[in-house]
């Protein structure tokens, strides 16, 4: 995702599309997940479970609403192929990294069942927020089962258990380490999903599917913590379906359905402060919040997908209803045209998509509360809204010598209500705001070359320009002598104008091939209201180089990679590969954010090395 135009990555493995904060949605196995998927908020899904993925930054279909920053589809169940067959991975690396991987899938008849493990440890989990990297291990793991049967020629039935578990340390700046500061915190997820179809024929087809899931987020803190000692128990319990319908004719695929989510939130925060001079004097020493509340939301959807001559049109209308600490509804059309030129081999596309978005909903019930009040907050304390917004694209595709591919995209996206959040420190905790209205533009293009002779590789390229509006509503900033004015508006704080990304691969033979690629990131922006003394005591020397305060920017990084691998193995019924990865090997210190008002801080990692053994029977 990292290597897409358009796609951020930031601290803690935080995917950002075309400057969105927490807006992106996972779509697995066809479930809509809307929360925060990242490494410090939810368990993961396994790489090496996903079978296949598709990306969307414009021209969202109708049937995807709620989260519209991106839209990652990803699959992760196999085409069912009679027998046994399977696939297992170990692997082992720098920061005394190890894990495991296996899945295996049995076809018999109208029957397929499958199963998939993973564990993993690392003493590199998060980003860390000094050199150093004090107090940063994880353990992860995860097991999934699924079963599908054909009832009938024209009935499939599926069923997916997962349970997904992660606990981690939080990372320690140098004065935590010196006082003892031991905080750390786990995600545990438990879903169970299931979809029927039914073909009436070759033109129409019908689909349902469900999901259960009770997903839960505690985070731990000692004694010695400093200067805040926080504790958090948030859970939530959610029941989803969606039924939808499609139907072919002629040029029109129409595809029509409905969407019910609901969501049963439950928070319970506490925080002790442990060093007052590092606060406001009114800011109240102890503080704890218990609430729970349902989050209902309904969709319904409509789009037809023409494709007549050279052209291709998506058109579609979208109708959600959410209910929580507001009680909101909107239309939303969207339409996508593209054109092929056959004499300039040329595809030229436009896109209109009307948005609604939720706000997260983690740590929101606080975040919108009153109670937050005494806290000192330097944010207007109404309920956060959803954002609403347009966007647009407009690009074309080339294709060079019948070889390389060119896409290059110009995108203008205008949001009221506008989503970010400010965390606690460099804790994983987060609280959602919303600015009054952003506006964010830039313009992106990936050249690829899919194979020439032994060649295969890409170079993206993305300019972004973001800013955000004040006032700022919602938040949890605990009196912290920060100020925010009412009027005006600074970058975005994924406003990084250039970033860069390359790769390319060469076949030595059928058993052997190398590659070599790069990062450039020009930066980001940040507010911080401290002085130079105090980053030096919190994050060293080091950090402190790499800070721009006359232009609010963290200076530039450019990183070289390499890989290679080599096919150990071959027979009809196994075949091992052996790679090996290495990353930033010029060993720049890469500070991806630094500690401001609405960020933490967040280092990359230093040089490393990665070795994959992936079997394959």
């Amino acid at each position: 995702m990292n290597s897409q135009p358009g796609w951020l990555y930031e601290g803690n493995a935080v995917l950002h599309p075309r400057g969105s904060e927490y807006q992106t949605q996972f779509v697995v196995d066809g479930i809509p997940l809307t929360d925060n998927r990242s490494p410090s908020f939810g368990p993961a899904i396994e790489g090496d479970d996903v079978d296949s993925m598709s990306i969307f930054t414009a021209g969202f279909p109708a049937e995807y609403g709620r989260k519209m920053g991106g839209v990652v589809e990803v699959n992760t169940l196999q085409d069912a192929q009679a027998g046994w067959h399977g696939e297992a991975v170990l692997s082992a690396g720098s920061f005394d990294s190890a894990g495991a991987f296996v899945k295996t899938q049995y076809t018999w008849g109208s029957n397929t069942f499958g199963v998939s493990a993973s564990g993993s440890m690392t003493d590199h989990y998060l980003n860390p927020v000094v050199p150093q990297n004090y107090a940063n291990t994880g353990t992860l793991g995860d097991f999934s089962v699924n079963y599908e049967r054909d009832l009938t020629k024209r009935d499939r039935l599926r069923f997916i258990v997962r349970r997904e578990i992660s606990r981690y340390d939080i990372p320690n700046e140098l004065v935590q380490q010196s006082a003892g500061q031991r905080q750390n915190a786990d995600n545990l997820e438990t879903l169970g999903t299931v979809s029927y179809a039914h073909t009436f024929s070759e033109h129409a087809v019908a689909e349902f599917r469900g999901m259960v899931r009770d997903n839960s987020n505690d985070f731990y803190s000692n004694a010695q913590s400093t200067p805040i000692a926080v504790l958090q128990h948030n859970r939530f319990r959610q029941g989803y379906f969606k039924g939808s319908a499609t139907v072919s004719q002629g040029w029109n695929e129409w595809k029509f359905g409905l969407e019910s989510d609901n969501t049963f939130l439950h928070e319970n925060f506490n925080y002790n402060i442990t060093d007052p001079t590092q606060f406001d004097s009114g800011t109240p020493l102890t503080f704890s919040f218990l609430a729970s509340r349902p989050d209902l939301e309904q969709a319904v959807f409509v789009q037809d997908l023409i494709r007549v001559g050279n052209w291709t049109i998506n058109a579609g209308l979208r109708w959600d209803h959410y209910q929580l600490l507001v009680n909101q509804e909107a239309f939303q059309p969207r339409l996508a045209i593209s054109h092929y030129f056959p004499s300039a081999g040329v595809v030229l596309h436009f896109s209109y998509d009307r948005i609604f978005q939720t706000p997260s909903f983690e740590n929101l019930l606080l975040s919108s509360s009153t109670a937050a009040t005494a806290l000192d907050p330097v944010s207007l304390q109404f309920p956060v809204q959803p954002s609403q917004g347009n966007y647009y694209e407009v690009g074309l595709t080339k294709t060079f010598f019948g070889r390389l591919r060119l896409d290059a995209n110009y995108f203008r996206r205008l949001v009221n209500n506008y989503a970010d959040d400010d965390q606690i420190d460099n804790t994983t905790i987060s609280f959602p705001i919303a600015f009054r209205k952003a506006i964010l533009y830039g313009a992106e293009a990936k050249i690829e070359l899919p194979e020439w002779r032994r060649f295969s590789g890409f170079v993206s390229y993305s300019y972004i320009v973001g800013n955000a509006f004040n006032p700022v509503t919602g938040g949890l900033f605990l009196g912290d002598g920060a100020m925010i004015p009412l009027t005006g508006h600074f970058p975005d704080s994924q406003d990084q104008r250039n970033t860069v990304r390359g790769r390319l691969r060469y076949e030595i033979s059928k058993r052997l091939w190398v590659a070599g690629g790069v990062q450039f990131d020009s930066g980001l922006p940040f507010e911080f209201d401290g002085d130079p003394g105090t980053v030096l005591m919190e994050y060293g020397q080091q950090v402190l180089h790499r800070i721009n305060f006359n232009r609010g920017r963290i200076y530039p990084a450019f990183q070289a990679n390499a890989s290679a691998g080599a096919n150990i193995y071959k027979s009809d019924k196994m075949n091992m590969r052996l790679q090996v990865d290495g990353q930033n090997l010029n060993n720049v210190l890469n500070v991806i954010d630094f500690g401001g008002l609405f960020s933490g801080n967040a280092i990359g990692p230093s040089r490393s090395v990665a070795v994959r053994l992936t079997t394959n029977f």
